[in-house]
């Protein structure tokens, strides 16, 4: 098989939704269809991953996990930040309609393979988040104390002995984008000879 390149419209569009997505941080309560999700996992699950691995393993939550996990984070909050930062965030995490947790293998003794199938993950994580961005889906990808808590892998169904998370994400449609600045590439980028 040999690629062609991209028409200029199709090389535009990709390149659009490379520099404009963003993470939403406030959805409307209108539900995405579960079409939309199968479909950007669909694309998600074309990542590059060495060996093909494809070590990413995919949850998505319904109302009563989400439930679940938001008064498990309420308790945490609680307890280092007290009450009130607690009701806010329980307020802020009912509000999230779409939830998927994304988790990769552990491979006890090969730390190495770990490490690519982890960063494999992160590269899943993103065709996903583009794919539904072309939609007009945002996402939001967090993690936090919660995540490593033996109790949210009993709520999502996985065993923490052999499986890490990779995040917590949020799904949506946007209520506001939040417009972003990146350092310019020469801040980052040194040629060597």
């Amino acid at each position: 098989m040999v690629h062609a390149p991209y028409s200029d419209t199709q090389r535009a569009a990709i390149l659009k939704a490379l520099r404009e997505r963003r993470t939403v941080h406030e959805f409307t309560a209108e539900a995405v269809p579960d079409a939309l999700i199968d479909a950007a996992l669909d694309c998600a699950r074309w990542a590059p991953n060495h060996h093909r691995t494809e070590p990413w393993r995919v949850y998505l939550l319904g109302p009563h996990a989400q439930r679940a996990i938001t008064e498990l984070n309420t308790v945490l909050v609680a307890a280092n930040r007290g009450e009130r930062a607690a009701a806010v965030k329980r307020e802020r995490w009912l509000a999230m309609s779409g939830w998927l947790v994304m988790t990769t293998p552990l491979n006890a003794g090969d730390a190495e393979r770990e490490r690519e199938d982890y960063a494999a993950c992160c590269c899943a994580a993103q065709n996903l988040m583009l794919a539904l961005w072309a939609d007009g889906v945002g996402v939001k990808w967090t993690t936090g104390d919660v995540v490593r808590t033996q109790e949210f892998a009993a709520i999502v169904g996985f065993d923490r002995a052999a499986e890490r998370v990779v995040g917590l994400f949020w799904y949506g449609w946007p209520a506001t984008v939040i417009e972003q600045q990146r350092r310019p590439v020469s801040r980052f980028v040194t040629r060597v000879a």
